[in-house]
């Protein structure tokens, strides 16, 4: 196994940690902490900050830091907000999701650059195509990141359906439920909540297995970017330069072109993770079957992210977005006229698997189409990543308490179609304009390609 790969894995397995417990907690806060919509505000918290500190974080962290250290103090953040759910208030839920959202962009821009950086160095090594490499190992990443879905929905419902109060849904609360009356979905009703003791023991689980990411990368990750951090903080750029590095990168049409694709990767996201979870299954079969329908979902997202990521070699990201959009908007129109019923139940897991491939698309392709475009800008053009990404997430959940259940059904569709359309421009300007590989010197090919100088050079040659 080449060091590289050893590092993909690392840094694939410590997400796979870190977001058992957070994937987990996301997708019940709209049902657990359902009572004057706390859940859904702390998920927009969350994102709102993420927004936050992405306009300066990234940047900073990662060039004093390098990657890996970004990695672990961001994780760190992660782990507050499990803390936060333990009692969960206003008072410890709101502090706690805004720290998580400081280390949100952070977090995310060094893992994108990290495998970056690695998948270049491999290409080289192999006299491989750079975009190859790279599509490979966010393809890897995400077969083991998407799969938290699974172990942390898992451990959900496992733990949850020990419930001693769980209850039939009564047959005329199920006209509520869909895209139906449009009162109740704004309001949204409660939910019984679980037994507190089940949910200590769900968020101690949760708090354990974060705690676990952080060991995990600390310990095994190679800091192959060591020097030129090192090499930045003897010679530091002004604040000012750092704060506005995410900002100046808008100054190129491609990002430009990119935001309503990027925005649309929160808005799809959050609304299988706090709309359907709450007004498909939570009300029509109970808060226990929740995370066995997000297992559907990581299950499906997890397999078909490492294929696409490899199938990407044969068919070009093009046809693989045009699949992903025809997906998603099948869905949609599907969900528009779903009335749940719990006699459909295999039908309750069909919506979160198909979205799940939809979903391995619009993360493994998006995430690589940042890297490939923006070789020389990988730190601002990450950040801008998770920037619009996250003002997707937020829109999504600042509204979810006070827009019908069918609007944002629109909503997704109108994103959606402006995203193919923009994309299709994008994808138009870069076959007329092919933006330029990694390029390594002859000298460069002598040394070793995994050190930490080697890189270096390498990304002031790109």
């Amino acid at each position: 196994m080449s060091r590289n790969l050893k590092n993909v894995l690392v840094v694939s397995f410590g997400f796979l940690s870190l977001f058992t417990a957070y994937g987990g907690l996301q997708s019940l806060q709209s049902s657990l902490n359902s009572a004057e919509g706390m859940g859904v505000a702390s998920l927009s918290v969350i994102y709102a900050s993420i927004i936050l500190s992405s306009m300066f974080l990234p940047p900073i962290m990662i060039k004093n830091l390098g990657c890996k250290w970004t990695i672990v103090v961001s994780m760190a953040c992660y782990v507050a907000y499990s803390f936060g759910n333990l009692y969960p208030g206003w008072g410890t839920l709101i502090p706690t999701s805004f720290i998580l959202g400081l280390g949100g962009s952070p977090l995310w821009s060094a893992k994108c650059t990290y495998l970056t950086i690695s998948g270049n160095q491999q290409a080289e090594k192999d006299n491989s195509k750079g975009q190859d490499v790279i599509n490979l190992y966010f393809g890897i990443f995400f077969l083991i990141f998407q799969s938290s879905a699974v172990w942390g929905n898992l451990m959900s419902s496992l733990i949850f359906g020990q419930d001693t109060n769980i209850a039939d849904i009564p047959e005329e609360n199920l006209v509520y439920c869909g895209a139906g009356i449009c009162t109740q979905n704004i309001s949204g009703g409660e939910a019984p909540r679980p037994e507190q003791k089940l949910v200590h023991i769900l968020v101690g689980c949760y708090i354990g297995v974060g705690i676990l990411a952080m060991i995990l990368v600390a310990v095994f990750l190679d800091n192959i970017d060591r020097d030129s951090a090192r090499e930045f903080r003897g010679n530091r750029e002004p604040f000012c330069s750092t704060f506005l590095a995410t900002f100046k990168h808008l100054r190129d049409r491609r990002q430009l072109l990119l935001i309503p694709l990027t925005m649309y990767s929160g808005f799809e996201q959050a609304f299988l993770s706090g709309d359907y979870t709450k007004y498909y299954v939570t009300c029509a079969l109970g808060i226990h079957i929740v995370g066995y329908a997000m297992i559907c979902f990581g299950a499906t997202n997890s397999i078909c992210s490492f294929v696409f990521g490899r199938l990407a070699k044969y068919t070009g990201r093009v046809v693989l977005f045009a699949f992903a959009s025809v997906l998603n908007f099948s869905c949609i129109i599907a969900l528009l006229y779903w009335r749940p019923h719990p006699d459909q139940l295999p039908v309750f897991f069909v919506f979160p698997a198909l979205w799940g491939m939809a979903d391995a698309v619009w993360q493994t392709q998006t995430n690589a189409l940042y890297g490939v475009l923006f070789p020389q800008q990988k730190e601002a053009a990450f950040a801008n990543y998770r920037m619009w990404e996250s003002v997707g997430f937020m829109i999504a959940f600042a509204y979810s308490n006070f827009i019908c259940l069918n609007t944002k059904l629109y909503v997704l569709i109108a994103v959606l179609i402006l995203s193919m359309v923009l994309y299709a421009w994008l994808e138009w300007e870069e076959h007329k304009n092919p933006t330029p590989g990694v390029e390594f010197s002859h000298a460069d090919k002598k040394e070793d390609l995994n050190s930490p100088t080697t890189v270096v050079k390498a990304e002031t040659k790109l």
